[in-house]
């Protein structure tokens, strides 16, 4: 007879199909934003990946990007960067500092 196995941590995050089911894509279009670089995800021991459940709400401003704009992922990209860096400097500034890459010339 074969000992239980119990899991003593629970995992944080979404797993790859956990993660296709909240934002009701298929889990190639999940592993396909991983590749383009729009998704952070983390492997497990095993290689699978594992997402952040805040990933949620970068797929839906991805799709949202995708559709309301008719963007491209190479563009989406770009502009989710830009976005970032924007909540950055609007962060700083309203901490009062300059972030590190920005110059004072």
């Amino acid at each position: 007879m074969t000992a239980p196995r119990y899991v003593l941590v629970r995992r944080p995050g979404l797993s790859l199909d956990q993660m296709a089911t909240r934002c009701g894509l298929h889990p190639d279009m999940v592993r396909r934003l991983v590749a383009l670089g729009l998704l952070p995800c983390r492997p497990d021991a095993h290689g699978e990946p594992w997402f952040d459940p805040s990933a949620v709400a970068v797929v839906a401003r991805i799709q949202r990007l995708r559709t309301g704009l008719g963007l491209n992922y190479a563009a989406i990209g770009l502009v989710l960067d830009l976005l970032d860096r924007i909540e950055q400097l609007e962060s700083a500034s309203r901490r009062g500092r300059t972030p590190l890459w920005t110059s004072t010339v």
